[in-house]
């Protein structure tokens, strides 16, 4: 007789498991399209068939359509596990309740320059409706520097460039803008000396923590844990050999991130013209 209670309740917890795992949704892992859909799923394809096989639960990796899309996307609370900047992961933590698992190492800022005999631009007052040359918000670079201004009629006008910091310092050295704006690490390492010599840094912006995957409320505890430690010290590091190539430089792995770190950094999205 206990016997067959006993298969009764393993049956039923079984039959109740399967169901569970039939109705789990896929999680859905994204980055902002700052590529080609093929270009995407080569670095971020990995990382979703890593996560699928470490959470025991389907991980898609899904590249948005533009920009737009991303915004739309994520203000809906689509995305469960996002790669992207400081200034994301603080807005969905302040509003979709995301947590900050992994970062990248070292920290991001950014150089505002002028060329060196332009003697009108010497700090950030001369620049008021003038045009600066920089990769179009919501890029964090451009953002960094609109924050100088808390005044939006004394701001400057942004030339959008695409390409990444190669274009802009090649529209900015075609006379197309008074000033531009580059990450701090590409003015020391990758900037020609003699371009630096024509230039001067007229603004640095505060430094702020790196690039991290956040995730949504939809993971467990287990889950998060999971991925820390697979990001820090397991495979989850091979997994994110692409990712580490293209934004990491000469980091090897993923590093614990701490909540405080991206606290407020929302306020580069809100409240700002070229915001959100």
């Amino acid at each position: 007789m206990i016997q067959s209670h006993l298969m009764k309740w393993f049956f039923s917890f079984g039959l109740l498991f399967f169901i569970q795992s039939a109705l789990a949704k896929d999680l859905v892992f994204t980055a902002p399209p700052r590529e080609k859909p093929e270009a995407g799923q080569q670095v971020y394809g990995p990382i979703a068939e890593h996560l699928t096989k470490l959470l025991g639960q389907k991980v898609v990796y899904e590249h948005p359509k533009n920009w737009l899309n991303y915004q739309r996307e994520m203000r809906n609370d689509k995305y469960d596990i996002v790669f992207d900047g400081p200034h994301f992961i603080s807005w969905r933590m302040a509003h979709l309740g995301h947590e900050v698992l992994v970062k990248l190492p070292g920290h991001l800022g950014f150089f505002l320059i002028a060329g060196k005999t332009d003697n009108e631009i010497n700090s950030t007052t001369d620049l008021v409706a003038k045009k600066i040359c920089g990769i179009s918000p919501p890029n964090l670079s451009t953002l960094s520097i609109i924050a100088a201004y808390p005044n939006p009629v004394q701001q400057p006008v942004i030339k959008g460039v695409k390409g990444g910091m190669r274009a802009v310092e090649k529209t900015f050295l075609s006379g197309a803008c008074r000033a531009a704006v580059f990450r701090d690490a590409f003015y020391k390492k990758k900037l020609e000396a003699s371009t630096r010599d024509k230039v001067k840094i007229i603004y640095r912006s505060k430094p702020l923590p790196n690039q991290g995957i956040s995730v949504s409320k939809r993971l467990s505890d287990r889950q998060k844990s999971l991925i820390v430690q697979s990001f820090t010290l397991g495979d989850g590091i091979k997994a994110s050999a692409g990712l580490l190539r293209r934004f990491g430089g000469k980091a090897k792995k993923f590093r614990n991130a701490t909540t405080s770190e991206y606290l407020g950094h929302n306020l580069l999205l809100e409240g700002v013209i070229f915001g959100w």
